[in-house]
C-alpha cells in the first residue's frame, strides 16, 4: 500500500509533518506557488486570510497531480481563515483523489479547522481530519499522527 503527503507550508509547520510521516514510510510532495507571500508575517496574514475567505486558488509551479500509484493520500494544509490555503484549494481541484483514502491534516495556531473540515466533507466521502495545534512548537502534536497512521 503506497502512502502520499501532499502538503503547503508557509511557516514551517508542514514540513514537520512531512518529516514525521517520511519516517512513516509516506513519499512527500510539498505544494510551491509562483507568487510568494510577504515576509512580514501581518502582510502574509492579511492577504493569505483574504484569500482563503473568498475561496482563492493558487498558481503552482512543477505540481504532480498524478496519484493514480497511491492508495492512501493525506494533504496537509495550514488554516487560515478558518479555511483552506489557496494552494491546497488548486490540489483539490486539479488532482482526482477518488476512490482514495483520504486523510486531512491541518495546522493552526488554534488547532481547530471547522469551515475547513466542512468543506473537505461536502467534497469528499467520510475523509478523517486530524487537526493539529502548531506541530512546529508542540511536537507532542505529531502523535495524533501515528494514532491515526497505526
Amino acid at each position: 500500500m503506497k502512502k502520499l503527503f501532499i502538503y503547503y507550508s508557509n511557516s514551517g509547520n508542514g514540513e514537520v509533518v512531512a518529516r514525521y510521516l517520511e519516517k512513516q514510510g509516506f513519499d512527500v510532495r510539498k505544494v510551491e506557488t509562483k507568487y510568494k507571500l510577504s515576509r512580514h508575517m501581518f502582510f502574509a496574514m492579511m492577504k493569505g486570510g483574504f484569500h482563503a475567505l473568498v475561496g482563492k486558488k493558487a498558481k503552482l509551479i512543477n505540481y504532480n497531480n498524478d496519484v493514480s500509484e497511491y492508495d492512501v493520500i493525506y494533504i496537509g494544509s495550514p488554516i487560515w481563515n478558518s479555511r483552506l490555503t489557496p494552494p491546497i484549494n488548486t490540489v483539490l481541484k486539479n488532482t482526482d483523489l477518488n476512490n482514495k483514502k483520504l486523510t486531512f491534516v491541518f495546522y493552526s495556531g488554534g488547532g481547530t479547522s471547522k469551515k475547513a473540515s466542512k468543506k473537505v466533507n461536502r467534497l469528499y466521502n467520510n475523509p478523517t481530519i486530524i487537526n493539529l495545534k502548531q506541530p512546529k512548537k508542540y511536537s507532542d502534536e505529531l502523535k495524533k499522527l501515528g494514532e491515526e497512521n497505526e
